[in-house]
């Protein structure tokens, strides 16, 4: 079984999804105190490093077969301040590459926001590629959306795969799947059961289903720009790492545009936010992986920033593919 070392951890989206494809994840790193107890209490076979990555040395890291993260992403947002590597978050990124550089694992995957590739980051882009490959890695990268992967939202990510170039191998994406996931097929059965936060957003004790309860409080002027209701006969819009712009539940009318950056709700309906647990759902982490948090916010961030599982098991069932292929051509000769 080939063995994995998780960076930029967060709740372990994409350590799930590398696990389900057959990988071994044999270390993970989160500095996010939030977060701790949520990693280690749904992943108890894996040690959690719980400093930032820069004050990790390498040789600290096991030898592994591969390394994975996604590096801090809200330097690169199209919805935030577009820093890119100015960013101490955005030079994390170079931290990543240090460790790969001195561990030279088979291969790497980096997962972060389509915005990565506005022009304004393409010096920086430019800079990340050349580093991968002095780094001693053939690089294969794609704007994909987890959509086209059997994921019930829209959620565009930048995918940054890497083999060792001794390897020889030449990568290529998995074509997008044909049978699409609506929100019908992934929440309904929860449609009713749900219970609304407490007052400043702390949290229900005992639930019947743990984390279905939802953020409470009005709706910002930007949320109500445009719509933000999915029927139950499409996927969702991007799961976001912020409960305040989780996506309406489907349950009620679209929203109605009365004017231009304007949008209103119908009368007569109760518009909620999609709860935590349907947000998890939806970023498919099975109804076991249970979220622990102190503020329904942190539920959301949690979820929010976490790859979507099922993409995950999509990217790295091909990973393994490749893998196996090189592998048993090199022993062949």
């Amino acid at each position: 079984m080939y063995k994995i070392s998780s960076f930029f951890s967060g709740a372990g989206g994409l350590d799930l999804g590398f696990q389900q494809s057959g990988f071994s994840i044999v270390y993970a790193n989160e500095y996010d105190k939030d977060i701790w107890e949520t990693y280690e209490k749904n992943h108890l076979s894996t040690p959690l490093d719980r400093r930032s990555i820069t004050n990790v040395e390498s040789s600290e890291v096991p030898d592994c077969d591969g390394i994975i993260g996604g590096p801090p992403c809200q330097s690169w947002s199209e919805a935030g301040a577009q820093r890119g590597i100015s960013d101490h978050r955005g030079q994390l990124f170079y931290d990543f590459i240090r460790i790969l550089k001195d561990k030279q694992p088979k291969f790497f995957l980096a997962e972060n926001v389509s915005g990565m590739l506005h022009p304004k980051h393409s010096d920086a882009l430019e800079n990340i590629k050349n580093t991968f490959s002095e780094a001693g890695y053939d690089l294969f990268f794609k704007l994909l959306n987890a959509v086209d992967y059997s994921v019930g939202q829209d959620r565009k990510r930048v995918i940054f795969i890497g083999f060792r170039k001794d390897l020889n191998i030449k990568f290529t994406f998995p074509e997008p799947l044909t049978k699409k996931v609506y929100l019908k097929d992934i929440i309904k059965d929860l449609d009713g059961k749900e219970t609304p936060a407490q007052e400043k957003q702390k949290p229900n004790l005992n639930l019947s289903i743990p984390n279905h309860e939802y953020m409470i409080g009005g709706f910002s002027t930007m949320y109500m720009s445009r719509n933000r209701v999915r029927t139950w006969e499409q996927p969702s819009f991007t799961i976001q790492a912020g409960g305040r712009h989780a996506p309406i539940h489907p349950g009620v009318p679209v929203m109605k545009k009365i004017e231009k950056d304007k949008f209103i709700f119908a009368e007569g309906y109760d518009y909620r936010r999609l709860s935590v647990r349907e947000c998890a759902r939806i970023q498919g982490f099975p109804d076991d992986f249970t979220f622990y948090y102190k503020n329904v916010a942190t539920g959301y961030k949690m979820i929010g920033n976490a790859v979507a599982v099922g993409f995950a098991k999509e990217i790295s069932t091909s990973i393994l593919e490749h893998l196996e292929m090189a592998m048993s051509y090199k022993e062949a000769m």
